[in-house]
């Protein structure tokens, strides 16, 4: 006799009440998807309302649940890619982060059989488990607390084994998952904690057993988000369109009173990037929150002794997105990071891969640009790396300068030598922060001055004129003092910060301000860098221990501050020891230790205006 659809209804939850084998459900599961075929929908239909139940499940509800994907599990040769559209549908959206550990196993126990029976259902069962890696969003709350951090678990830990036996029994496995993981990343405007969860399992994968296979593409899909993420943060835009030279003072400790009010712990001029002048939207939090993630896996692969795998596969993702980000500020401190890990090996592959770069003649322009930026900010801010490296490297560059010059002359051509002005600035944007130590040893002080930097900066070209003049102000005024170059007084800079020239050479997009490793505004991303950074404050200038002319604090009233303002230190060929005795140290010591010598229309004697010291530019920004 035939029975209606709520008879078999509770002739199945009899089954399941009863004990029933699973063998005798299979049976009739079996015999439910053969009827399909044969015209009687019924019993096929029930099926589709026990896995798509919306309501919340009673525990009878559950163990029909278990029952029926057991069943399944067991009548997979039965299932049909067509006929059972309907049914196939409602079990991959199924979600096991609203179910216990039982209906959890009977599910992956269905997706690994129906991934091994036919290669019809294998990416939708990928698929399936890499939708599992995230809850639905009400949960994200729940997963706050203790047994929601049980319950995420539990369901991470069989969707990973799952991936895991699949990839066993279909060796094709990990270049299906490849396509997949991309187009399952939530996108940046997803809820923080949905991307975070799923960046978590991106590394998981990576550190697992199918790291191998898909560790590649799980680093570049997080490298990519953070990109994303990275280029949608606007700056204060009265920052990014400043003129403020970029020698200025940094911001170091700044932590928050319990108000949220801001505490100062170092002077911050006027000129500095605050961490407040982000733009107040959600992405800031995402980028930092997930560049922990991502230092916290470089960590953990650092002692598990596998950072220099992992590395190659970062510096692949960055020499393919973040050097080609249009204004990447933050994300590209990951690979900083990593260096700072295994400073001997990573440290000195990511160096030697810029200069690389730079020094291949046959590179886009633009790219040898980029690599030369890269380069110089990380040879003066990786407080990892040891002087006789960096002196090393810098001689690469200035051996490359030296050879293109010597055997050119001719004016001025900022956009058609754009490669010589780009070398020349770094060379100087590094002297800078390392003159001070490289003359405190005997062997990089000889080697500083066998460098032909005289004709390089005295050529025809005039890279002091058309770099960055606050690079160029403050090079000359550490040069000066340690006796490496002299400049006649017939140079005079114009009272300009930027000049056109500098513009010109950098491009439409501005490469003579991008310096990409301008400290690190991300909040909790900075207890990663900051111990291996170095900030201008902790530079020693090679001026530090020479008299200066004088000293004047002006109290303006249009300022909220005071600032220290010097007046000059001498000329660029004598010192004025008369000027230099008038000279209080113990006013300025402290000062000068912390402080950049930021002066306003003071110059040196010779009209060249004293140097801004480095803190940032904005954050920086690429030339893209």
């Amino acid at each position: 006799m035939e029975m209606d659809v709520g008879t078999k209804g509770a002739e199945l939850n009899e089954m399941v009440d009863d004990y029933v084998p699973d063998s005798e459900v299979a049976f009739y599961v079996r015999e439910a998807l053969k009827s399909v075929s044969q015209g009687d929908g019924e019993y096929y239909n029930q099926l589709i309302e026990v896995i798509s139940h919306r309501d919340k499940r009673t525990p009878d509800d559950e163990a029909m649940l278990v029952t029926t994907l057991r069943a399944l599990s067991e009548s997979v040769s039965s299932i049909d890619t067509i006929r059972h559209e309907e049914l196939l549908f409602s079990i991959f959206q199924l979600s096991i982060w609203n179910h216990g550990p039982d209906v959890m196993d009977a599910f992956v126990e269905l997706m690994i059989c129906l991934a091994a029976s036919s290669g019809k259902f294998i990416n939708a069962c990928l698929d399936t488990l890499v939708y599992n890696f995230s809850p639905p969003v009400f949960m994200l709350n729940f997963l706050k607390h203790p047994r929601g951090i049980v319950r995420k678990e539990q369901v991470l830990n069989r969707v990973h084994s799952a991936l895991q036996d699949i990839a066993t029994l279909v060796p094709l496995t990990p270049k299906m998952l490849e396509s997949i993981i991309c187009n399952r990343m939530p996108k940046i405007t997803a809820p923080e904690a949905w991307i975070v969860i799923y960046v978590e399992n991106l590394l998981r994968l990576e550190n697992g057993e199918l790291g191998e296979f898909v560790g590649t593409l799980a680093i570049k899909a997080l490298v990519d988000r953070l990109v994303d993420l990275d280029v949608e943060i606007i700056l204060d835009p009265n920052e990014e369109t400043s003129s403020k030279g970029i020698f200025d003072i940094e911001l170091e400790d700044i932590d928050e009173n319990d108000d949220g009010a801001e505490k100062v712990g170092h002077e911050v001029s006027r000129g500095n990037l605050r961490r407040q002048n982000l733009d107040a939207n959600d992405f800031t939090d995402k980028l930092d929150n997930l560049m922990v993630l991502t230092c916290e896996h470089l960590k953990s692969c650092a002692s598990a002794g596998r950072l220099d795998e992992v590395f190659e596969t970062l510096m692949v993702s960055f020499e393919s997105t973040v050097m080609l980000a249009l204004k990447s500020k933050f994300a590209q401190f990951v690979v900083f990071y990593a260096c700072s890990l295994d400073p001997e090996n990573c440290g000195v592959k990511f160096a030697n891969r810029m200069a690389d770069m730079f020094l291949d003649k046959s590179g886009i322009v633009e790219i040898r640009m980029v690599a030369v930026s890269y380069l110089a900010s990380y040879l003066s801010r990786g407080r990892f790396l040891s002087a006789s490296f960096v002196a090393k490297t810098l001689q690469r560059l200035v051996d490359w300068c030296f050879d293109y010059c010597q055997f050119r002359e001719g004016e001025m051509k900022p956009t058609t030598y754009r490669t010589f002005y780009a070398c020349c600035q770094a060379i100087m944007y590094v002297l800078c922060f390392r003159m001070g130590s490289m003359m405190d040893i005997t062997h990089l002080k000889l080697q500083l001055f066998n460098m032909p930097l005289k004709h390089i900066f005295r050529h025809s070209w005039n890279p002091l004129q058309v770099c960055l003049p606050s690079i160029v102000e403050e090079f000359l005024c550490q040069a000066k003092a340690a006796g490496l170059l002299m400049v006649s007084e017939e140079f005079i800079f114009n009272d300009l910060l930027e000049s056109d020239l500098s513009k010109a050479f950098g491009g439409q997009q501005r490469l003579d301000m991008f310096f990409p490793f301008d400290p690190c505004l991300l909040k909790k991303t900075d207890r990663f860098i900051r111990p291996n950074f170095t900030f201008w404050s902790m530079v020693k200038t090679t001026y530090a221990d020479v008299g200066l002319d004088r000293i004047e604090v002006h109290d303006d009233e249009e300022e909220d501050e005071e600032e220290v303002t010097v007046g000059h230190i001498g000329t660029l060929e004598e010192s004025s020891e008369e000027e230099a005795d008038d000279l209080d140290m113990d006013d300025f010591g402290s000062s000068l230790n912390k402080m950049s010598i930021t002066p306003r229309k003071d110059t040196l004697a010779n009209g060249l205006p004293l140097a801004r010291m480095p803190a940032r530019i904005q954050p920086s920004t690429s030339p893209w």
